[in-house]
């Protein structure tokens, strides 16, 4: 089985890449996802973030309202990313979603040994796990394409959603950096029938590579 970590900034379009790697035939995860169901209440994740970030996260029915956990987390508009909290929450939360991932990937591996498994995950590099995977595809594209996304996605304004993009690139390996790890570059800037060409190619060399 090919391990492949699929990875890009906030916006960049990594759901839409990995379900057109999902409609070719690969398995996919997302760590979005893993984390998600790690902070319910009673699971050890969900403990120690409530222990470290205080009961203002929560929501009346003691669910983590994600919202007031990542303006805790990334501080208020403006805050210097080195001193905001996002570093520690990532502690808590990352070894526990890679174990997960890893689990998943296996669980894969015995039911499908000549297949695909890709992990979509906004810091994959940044948590360390990119040497886990065979291969590791980055999304990119625009600055000003990540704020309009952003904006239509979470229903804001587009000034604010520019705020809030910046704010949380800050806290991200620019793509720069990530490009220069990548096996394969997808640039969503164009048409979905652009990226969906790009994806195909990668799919090929996917499918053709040595298990």
């Amino acid at each position: 089985m090919l391990k492949v970590g699929l990875t890009g900034g906030i916006a960049s379009g990594k759901s839409v890449v990995g379900e057109m790697f999902i409609g070719l035939g690969a398995h996919l995860v997302e760590a979005d996802r893993i984390a998600h169901s790690l902070m319910q209440p009673g699971e050890a994740v969900y403990n120690e973030v409530v222990r470290h970030f205080g009961g203002g996260i929560l929501n009346a029915d003691g669910s983590v309202n994600r919202g007031k956990l990542a303006e805790m987390a990334f501080g208020p508009p403006g805050t210097d990313p080195a001193s905001s909290r996002i570093a520690e929450l990532n502690r808590i939360v990352h070894p526990a979603v890679i174990r997960s991932q890893e689990e998943w990937m296996q669980a894969i591996g015995l039911q499908n040994p000549d297949g695909v498994a890709v992990v979509e995950a906004a810091l994959l590099i940044e948590a360390g796990a990119a040497k886990r995977f065979d291969r590791l595809i980055v999304v990119t594209c625009k600055t000003e394409q990540r704020a309009e996304r952003f904006a239509a996605r979470q229903k804001i304004d587009l000034e604010s959603a520019r705020r809030e993009v910046s704010r949380r690139m800050a806290a991200q390996l620019p793509d720069e950096e990530k490009i220069r790890v990548a096996d394969y570059v997808i640039d969503n800037s164009g048409s979905l029938d652009a990226t969906r060409q790009q994806v195909q190619e990668v799919w090929q060399n996917l499918h053709n590579a040595p298990r």
